[in-house]
């Protein structure tokens, strides 16, 4: 199954996520998207890395995302990417954004449909505060939305979370 796990900043989406990986009892490999830029998202990213178990494969994707998931999508095998809005930016603020943008997001929607492994895609739900007042924010605010929309359309499972809550928009209940 194919699930869309959305959610704003500390919302649970991940906790989630990773609860789910967990209760499928199978091997899991978690596709990291982060980049530590900076000591904050540094510090971020080893508490993430510390809190899952340690017998969790992990990959690093880069902007490569859906060739990531082609190559750890394996018959009976859990893939978890977190998060699909730090993806979206690195390509936004890479120097071929306008080509590399459309197809790594092209490969990443091909990926996604051709998977027939559990997949958990996780991804800040941005689109529900204020229009953003310069163009880069108004963009990855549309982008997000429009990727959004085509993965829940792939995916079999839809999911909100809110205060750690997870909100079942398309799918099976949990």
């Amino acid at each position: 199954m194919r699930q869309l796990i959305l959610g704003g900043v500390r919302s649970g989406k991940s906790r989630l996520a990773e609860r789910l990986a967990t209760a499928c009892d199978a091997p899991v490999t978690y596709i990291a998207t982060a980049e530590a830029r900076d000591d904050e998202m540094a510090a971020r990213i080893a508490a993430h890395r510390a809190h899952r178990p340690a017998h969790w494969q992990t990959m690093e994707a880069g902007v490569a995302l859906g060739a990531a998931i082609e190559a750890a999508a394996q018959p009976g095998t859990v893939v978890l990417v977190d998060c699909l809005t730090l993806w979206l930016t690195q390509l936004l603020c890479a120097a071929d954004a306008d080509t590399a943008l459309p197809q790594q997001r092209e490969a990443l929607l091909d990926a996604v449909s051709a998977c027939q492994t559990e997949l958990l895609l996780v991804s800040n739900e941005t689109g529900m505060g204020i229009m953003p007042m310069d163009a880069l924010s108004r963009r990855f605010g549309d982008e997000a939305g429009r990727l959004h929309q085509d993965l829940a359309a792939c995916c079999e499972r839809v999911i909100l979370t809110a205060a750690g809550l997870p909100l079942v928009l398309k799918g099976d209940p949990l």
